[in-house]
């Protein structure tokens, strides 16, 4: 019998969720409320400058609240224009690189195992062995 991982699944059902703030964030405004998103700096699917990499070597936490810009908000990720030191970056963050995210305003945190992304050769090795549908 095959075990049911029920923390992967509520995880996943919870990345859902910051995907959903993220999108009614980007519709509606953040209206008096902020969001804190912690994250992954060291992966290579996380788009920082090599400054932030620099002085966030292993994670950053972010503030979504008066001044941010472009938020983009995909399936997978998120994208969005923020000011660090005065200087305007734009970051994009794969759900899968979130280790914390809160909603102070709502009373809502949440944390989670980030997960690795696969190197392109395992992907490779992976898509070649699995039979065609």
């Amino acid at each position: 019998m095959t075990e049911i991982s029920y923390e992967q699944l509520v995880e996943k059902a919870l990345i859902h969720v910051v995907h959903d703030a993220l999108l009614s964030a980007r519709k509606n405004g953040l209206d008096g409320n902020h969001f804190y998103i912690t994250f992954q700096t060291p992966r290579d699917d996380v788009v920082l400058s090599d400054r932030l990499k620099a002085a966030y070597p292993e994670d950053i936490t972010i503030v979504l609240q008066h001044e941010y810009s472009d938020l983009e908000v995909y399936d997978d990720a998120f994208s969005v224009v923020l000011s660090f030191g005065n200087i305007p970056e734009k970051i994009f963050v794969p759900f899968s690189a979130i280790t914390r995210f809160a909603d102070p305003y709502a009373q809502f945190a949440v944390s989670f195992t980030p997960v690795l992304p696969e190197k392109k050769k395992e992907k490779e090795k992976k898509r070649k062995a699995e039979p065609e549908k």
